[in-house]
């Protein structure tokens, strides 16, 4: 779930959520399975391990126990994504699910669960390979996968859990080309969406699917936050989920995106106070992700209180860590960071240092009319007053 790009190509989220749909009929499996989801997302990959390890002893013939020792790889690559020492053993994994469906699908071709777990598989290396910018190898893994998942659904419409992937799909595939025009082509030969009927399927799976409900729920989260401007709801959904898994990073960044959105800055500082500490102290899952994002809300909350000096430490580092981050040009927290570092300067009565971050913040993509905003205070000062 860490860091989640929502450029990635759309099959590939689609598909690698559709896997939640189908399980073992056995209260004694589906009791491990849930306690060793819910290992996964609270970022315990040694009880996960076990768990699955177990599924796997008992059920050797069902790719449940081996979709999901992948997923604790997949969990532990984004807790450390700049890291790509650990993507082929993630690929290998995924294999292994991918070979056994193949077998199941040989001997059945409507077989739902080989369906499920081969198009999870496949959609997983898609969205690993899309967020590692290899966009040809994830269009095509979503490709071979959708006719999968299409044929899975047609077979088990009924599945709350299915529900999941095809409100993602619903959702995503309408908004996100308007936000993302540079998506289109991977859309060309595949059926629109439709935002509102996403919406409802996601909301359906989140309260009723026995699985998928966790990631249903993140997504209409996402949804929330990024393109409805919901804080409210995103809110409710991001603290009841902090509060089930508190080690998980990103329910816990939402927590604070979403208090910040409600202008809640308060309670929103304490949220980003408490990921600073966990990322100083190196908690497992709180990156450098995690402490940009953090020092830029904290530097944001100090400027706005008119706290300047405690602004500017903040703000160094948001900038200093991005700087190490941005890999293809500046980022909406490096532009935004220092066109407030501008502001202050000007505030100050340092008018030179101002001008020269208003022109750094110029040769910067525009995030958020900081654009508008620097060549508007290039021309007159700012002032708080």
């Amino acid at each position: 779930m860490k860091h989640p790009q929502l450029y990635i190509p759309l099959l590939c989220i689609l598909i690698s959520h559709n896997a939640f749909a189908q399980w073992p009929d056995d209260p004694e499996i589906d009791s491990r399975v849930q306690r060793g989801i819910d290992y996964i997302y609270n970022y315990e990959f040694e009880k996960a391990e076990r768990i699955f390890s177990e599924v796997i002893q008992l059920r050797p013939e069902h790719p449940v126990g081996y979709f999901f020792r992948a997923m604790i790889q997949w969990e532990r690559i984004i807790c450390n994504f700049d890291d790509e020492s650990q993507d082929e053993k993630f690929y290998d994994l995924l294999q292994v699910v991918i070979d056994m469906c193949d077998k199941r699908l040989k001997q059945d071709s409507n077989d739902v669960t080989a369906l499920f777990f081969k198009g999870g598989a496949i959609g997983f290396r898609g969205r690993l390979r899309g967020n590692r910018g290899q966009w040809i190898a994830a269009a095509n893994d979503g490709l071979v996968a959708l006719p999968l998942v299409r044929r899975a659904y047609e077979l088990q419409p009924t599945n709350t859990d299915v529900l999941l992937g095809i409100g993602i799909y619903n959702y995503y595939a309408a908004v996100v080309p308007e936000k993302y025009p540079y998506v289109k082509p991977f859309l060309l030969f595949l059926p629109s969406g439709n935002r509102e009927k996403g919406l409802e399927q996601l909301r359906t799976a989140a309260e009723k699917a026995k699985y998928a409900h966790v990631e249903a729920a993140y997504f209409l989260m996402q949804s929330y936050v990024y393109f409805e401007k919901d804080f409210r709801q995103a809110l409710e959904i991001a603290r009841k989920f902090h509060n089930k898994y508190p080690n998980n990073s990103v329910f816990h960044r939402y927590y604070g995106r979403a208090l910040i959105g409600l202008g809640n800055m308060s309670e929103a500082q304490k949220v980003y106070r408490e990921i600073e500490t966990r990322y100083k102290i190196k908690q497992l899952g709180y990156d450098s992700y995690d402490a940009r994002e953090a020092y830029y809300y904290l530097g944001k909350i100090e400027f706005q209180n008119g706290n300047y000096q405690s602004a500017l430490n903040y703000l160094y580092k948001c900038d200093e860590l991005s700087r190490k981050l941005d890999k293809n040009g500046a980022s909406g927290y490096m532009a935004l960071a220092n066109l407030m570092i501008g502001m202050i300067y000007d505030d100050q009565g340092k008018r030179q240092y101002a001008i020269a971050q208003y022109k750094k913040v110029l040769d910067m993509k525009e995030y958020e009319n900081s654009h508008d905003e620097a060549k508007k205070y290039l021309a007159v000062p700012y002032s708080r007053r």
